[in-house]
């Protein structure tokens, strides 16, 4: 078999989505649906595209991964990522990533309803097909052989280390090769063993075990063989150089995305988006981003701020414990309000005068006693303070999260414009007590002349999606930091 046969050919992927939707009122329909399952073979509860709509979360099943979803220097990324938080966004809900710490287990955490789709680039399979329902292919990849090079090979020439590594898959046979049980890769050894006519040993790796400790697992000799796809392999190459990838193990295969087989909206509208972004330019960027950049995968990895595997969220972080204890708040949930704010850049500096890590007006840095905006500590102190201060104006808010978002957007747009928006509540008698689907409708309204022309109003217009969309995206980050947090 001839060095890089059947090489991956890019496909296409999800990045905007079609199709109108209906919103519904409000039910607690996947609770009541879930269902305990400890087998593949369990039973998908009925739920589908518009009870999603109607809970206004999408919940993705994937696992941590430095291609897939991963934290870096507090900013959510990956190319799962990325593509399912346009789909949300395009149906104007949130998305929650579900992380799969054994993704031998995706498929009943799908079933039983954790999540509403798989996103860990799996491979179709004849047997997968009876328990989920496949979207359409957005890519086609091979399998490829993962084994190391001899120890001196850079001291080697290229037909030197060709002669030292397997290059066919007959040279595997009476040898062993290292993956995971519940894994197209297992399958295709059992094929390969048969097409053979003779033994390919298997030895089981736990479902725990990520693609990236399997590929670090041959770079540092605990293991002989695995097997990854390509398009995966061949970018962690570019980190662990002592791997030889190039040995393909199977014909072209399709990767796609899978749902419950009671879902057939879900699946359609994610078609109908495979359907469109054929005629955009976006997948090539976010496919090199994450599959053909090795310069930057490189950086990642080696990076301090690569939160799944170091912890560290930036280099504020003992800071920002110290302040958020004090104000009484998760340190995480502080930690998210930052990262919104300055992206970790204490030198930042807005177009209306905010600076430093929490972005402090002039006027509010001189009140709490701030010599240098710039200086991290000073500003994560004055900072913490005057949302101390904030939270302290809401206190008649019996719920606390709820208190919390309250005094979230009172801090990005002022405490008079969020109490104007609580008085309009109150007027038209909605819940003024609360920020979700209560108060902050009105914040959005504040926007319109009906609204900020209303007696009750004292302080005026504002342009209230920014504070709406600013509480929204602290807590849908803060999410996503937890998920890391609590690895």
């Amino acid at each position: 078999m001839k060095k890089n046969q059947n090489k991956m050919i890019r496909g296409i992927i999800l990045v905007c989505l079609l199709g109108s939707l209906v919103m519904s009122c409000g039910s607690e329909k996947r609770k009541k649906k879930e269902i305990a399952a400890k087998s593949e073979k369990i039973s998908p509860i009925d739920y589908d595209l518009d009870d999603i709509v109607e809970s206004g979360v999408l919940r993705v099943i994937t696992s941590y991964s430095p291609t897939g979803y991963f934290l870096y220097k507090g900013e959510t990324m990956g190319f799962e990522y990325e593509m399912f938080k346009r789909l949300a966004d395009h149906l104007n809900i949130s998305l929650e990533i579900v992380l799969a710490k054994n993704v031998d287990s995706v498929i009943p955490m799908l079933n039983r309803g954790d999540g509403d789709i798989i996103a860990l680039g799996y491979t179709i399979t004849s047997d997968r097909k009876e328990a989920v329902s496949f979207t359409d292919p957005y890519m086609i990849t091979h399998q490829s052989l993962i084994q190391k090079k001899p120890d001196n090979w850079r001291k080697m020439t290229r037909d030197n280390i060709k002669e030292a590594l397997a290059t066919d898959i007959v040279e595997l046979i009476n040898d062993t090769v290292s993956v995971r049980q519940n894994s197209s890769y297992y399958l295709r050894l059992k094929e390969m063993s048969n097409e053979l006519g003779d033994s390919i040993y298997i030895d089981i790796l736990p479902g725990e075990t990520s693609d990236e400790q399997i590929i670090k697992m041959v770079a540092n000799g605990e293991i002989k063989y695995s097997i990854i796809d390509h398009h995966k392999a061949a970018i962690h190459k570019s980190y662990f150089p002592n791997i030889d990838v190039e040995t393909p193990v199977s014909l072209s295969q399709r990767i796609a995305w899978a749902v419950r087989q009671t879902s057939p909206d879900l699946l359609a509208i994610i078609n109908q988006g495979l359907v469109v972004i054929k005629r955009k330019p976006d997948y090539n960027m976010i496919y090199e981003k994450y599959f053909e950049n090795k310069r930057q995968f490189h950086k990642r990895l080696d990076s301090e701020y690569y939160t799944g595997s170091t912890g560290k969220f930036s280099k504020y972080d003992q800071m920002v414990k110290k302040y958020s204890a004090e104000l009484g708040w998760d340190w995480i949930l502080v930690k998210s309000l930052i990262y919104q704010e300055s992206m970790f850049n204490a030198n930042n500096k807005s177009w209306v005068g905010a600076s430093g890590l929490m972005q402090l007006m002039p006027a509010t840095a001189k009140e709490m006693g701030v010599s240098n905006v710039h200086d991290p500590e000073q500003n994560i102190k004055a900072g913490s303070k005057y949302l101390a201060r904030m939270h302290s104006y809401w206190d008649q808010i019996p719920d606390s999260i709820q208190r919390i978002k309250f005094a979230m957007a009172s801090y990005n747009c002022g405490y008079g414009h969020i109490k104007d928006a609580q008085k309009l509540a109150m007027k038209y008698g909605k819940d003024s007590m609360t920020w979700d689907e209560g108060v902050d409708q009105f914040v959005l309204n504040l926007s319109k002349p009906k609204y900020y022309n209303d007696p009750v109003v004292d302080y005026g217009y504002a342009r209230g999606n920014e504070p709406y969309e600013y509480v929204k995206d602290i807590f849908e980050r803060y999410k996503n930091y937890k998920t890391f947090a609590n690895q």
